[in-house]
This record gives structure tokens, sequence and C-alpha cells, in this order.
């Protein structure tokens, strides 16, 4: 399966419960490579790799078919700080 940056945007918002998501397709459309900001509270005191490991396990068989994935996440104090 393809996957899109409406899909994922998707999958990610509801099951992370998040306020903010950004995807990008970096793969010219093939859906092989894709670029992720994500702003939940569910990152809330959890340090850079169980957020990471957090969004893996969201996306465990999309990322069997996604060979590249870069992903920034932040919780909603972060991101307010950034903007």
């Amino acid at each position: 399966m393809v996957y899109t940056e409406g899909y994922l945007k998707e999958k990610l918002t509801k099951e992370l419960d998040a306020v903010h998501v950004e995807v990008t397709d970096e793969s010219d459309g093939c859906g092989a490579k894709f670029s992720v900001l994500i702003v939940s509270d569910k990152f809330n005191g959890k340090p850079l790799l169980a957020r990471h490991r957090l969004v893996n396990t969201v996306l465990q068989e999309e990322l069997k078919t996604i060979h590249a994935f870069t992903q920034k996440t932040l919780t909603v104090e972060q991101y307010k700080q950034k903007s």
C-alpha cells in the first residue's frame, strides 16, 4: 500500500491526540519517504527516544513499507515556545 500525507496525518492525530501534525511526502509521491512534525501532550515528561518509540508503535505497520521516516516530536508547550 502507498501511504499519503493525509492518511498519516489523520492516524497520528487520532492515535496521539495531537493538536498539530505536519506530514511532508519527500518521495515525489511514491509514499516511501516522509518527514513529520507532531505536537502532543502525550509527549510530556518523555525523553526524545520514548517519544519516537511511541510514534513508531502507532505507525508499526506503515513503517514496514516506508523506507525513510524523519520525525520531530514536541509537547504543546515546546511548540508554543518555538512559534
